[in-house]
């Protein structure tokens, strides 16, 4: 902070601060963490310092990330080799740009760090390298900047690897972004860039790009929602910071009240547009199918609603092919319909990735347990369901019926969507994972469990018949 406030004041302010510099609790905390730099990559464990800075936008994650930290990194050869990723070639050079005016125009700098200011020279004296893309100080530093869908496997100069990495905002506006990008972006960071030198410290800095989207795989961990495996094995550590902080004695306040005035916050907070982009919410992004407000709980004690009579329940099963890593998740729903209201509450809903044998068998058999009012178990044959009924499902304690649909489901998801919108379908408590992928739908990554979910709704509010109660639950345990 200081390093900062002395060599680099001018980036402290802005029009939004009114021209004063000013620190949230948010900038103090990443400073704290930059401090663990200062320990040689040789004595810590290997992937030991891998941080996920989840924050709004306009909260500085981009100066801080990729001027601040790394020039007092460099300046005091805490680390000697940075290599930083960003959405786009353009982009990643523009801070690199940014970097190197402060290096060529900043008095103080010059004065005090003359051979980080300095190009290295060859014998001839043509600058070893200073290019839009990577420059070398004569004092040794290294730092590259690359787009993150530039060649990156084996990144060295010299025998040099980089010792600490920034991923700043690789996935870009969530307009412009795909579930096929991210695919393809999360290989090339646990591919490519992580790799490339499994010591380095590694700071990944972002917005929720859209629902399952890189950064939002994080942020489920921080949420307390099912995630990835691959947040776990590169080992990520969640960083979240809500423009809302709440305090002890439950009054909420604004975690920059100089650049996110506490009047503005509460003008705005009401609109999608502010809870994605600012609370990193997913389930906010904008939506072709489902939306926020479409969603509704059942019991909910603000609204007045009491709990719904179930007179039915099932779990319904859209199955993945294969558990292979290029295959689909398997989507489990325990969907309960009343009779009396006539209308369907999802009651809960998973995705496993799972064989189709006995470890997935056992997961049907704890949720059978766990909802013992299940009176049949709906499968969905368009995948392979034929195939899972008779070896996943063969004696389980309740029936099972199958279920085979010749429309696309984008069609299926709009009739379920329209009897959401007509208030036939509740959710019993808030289900994210469930209700991210409805949100995300149709360009999201995953959709089994909308499918598990639109199968269950279909069976009980589209006149079929609901399987019959059984009693027996021999077998279950």
């Amino acid at each position: 902070m200081l390093f900062a406030l002395l060599y680099l004041d001018h980036h402290l302010r802005s029009e939004e601060t009114g021209g004063l510099i000013s620190f949230s609790e948010a900038h103090v905390e990443w400073f704290e963490l930059a401090r663990r730099y200062m320990r040689p990559i040789a004595s810590v464990p290997a992937m030991s310092m891998r941080d996920a800075i989840i924050a709004p936008r306009g909260l500085a994650k981009s100066t801080d990330w990729f001027l601040i930290i790394p020039m007092w990194l460099a300046a005091h050869g805490w680390r000697q080799f940075q290599a930083a990723f960003a959405d786009s070639a353009t982009q990643a050079e523009e801070h690199l740009s940014t970097f190197k005016r402060e290096l060529e125009n900043n008095p103080f700098l010059r004065l005090d760090y003359p051979d980080l200011c300095t190009p290295a020279r060859r014998p001839k004296g043509g600058a070893v390298r200073d290019t839009q893309s990577m420059y070398i100080a004569r004092s040794g530093f290294i730092f590259a900047a690359r787009g993150i869908d530039s060649a990156v496997l084996g990144l060295k100069v010299g025998n040099k690897r980089p010792d600490h990495i920034i991923l700043d905002d690789i996935e870009g506006a969530e307009g412009s972004y795909s579930p096929r990008q991210k695919e393809s972006r999360l290989k090339t960071v646990t591919s490519g860039i992580l790799p490339m030198n499994p010591n380095a410290s590694v700071t990944m800095a972002g917005t929720v790009a859209m629902p399952g989207a890189i950064i939002d795989d994080i942020a489920a961990k921080q949420r307390g929602d099912e995630y990835p495996s691959w947040v776990d094995d590169e080992q990520f550590v969640p960083r979240y910071y809500d423009i809302i902080q709440t305090n002890e004695d439950g009054t909420e306040r604004s975690i920059w009240p100089e650049r996110y005035p506490w009047s503005w916050i509460q003008q705005y907070r009401h609109t999608r547009s502010f809870q994605f982009q600012y609370r990193n919410h997913s389930l906010a992004a904008d939506s072709p199918y489902w939306t926020l407000d479409v969603f509704r709980y059942r019991p909910d004690d603000k609204a007045g609603l009491p709990p719904i009579q179930i007179t039915h329940q099932i779990l319904s099963i859209d199955p993945a092919v294969t558990d292979k890593e290029r295959s689909d998740f398997t989507g489990l729903a325990v969907v309960a319909y009343s009779r009396i209201e006539d209308v369907c509450l999802i009651r809960d809903a998973w995705q496993v990735k799972l064989p189709p044998g006995e470890p997935m068998r056992l997961r049907v058999l704890q949720i059978l347990n766990a909802y013992p009012e299940i009176s049949g178990v709906v499968v969905e044959t368009n995948q392979g369901g034929d195939l899972w009924r008779n070896t996943v499902l063969t004696g389980l304690p309740v029936p099972v019926r199958t279920t085979h649909s010749s429309d696309p489901k984008e069609v299926r998801a709009g009739r379920v969507l329209s009897k959401y919108q007509r208030g036939k379908v509740f959710h019993e408590k808030r289900l994210p994972a469930l209700e991210g992928q409805m949100v995300a739908f149709p360009r999201g990554a995953h959709d089994d469990l909308v499918d598990a979910a639109c199968q269950g709704v279909t069976v009980f509010l589209k006149g079929d018949t609901p399987p019959p109660r059984t009693s027996a639950r021999e077998g279950a345990a």
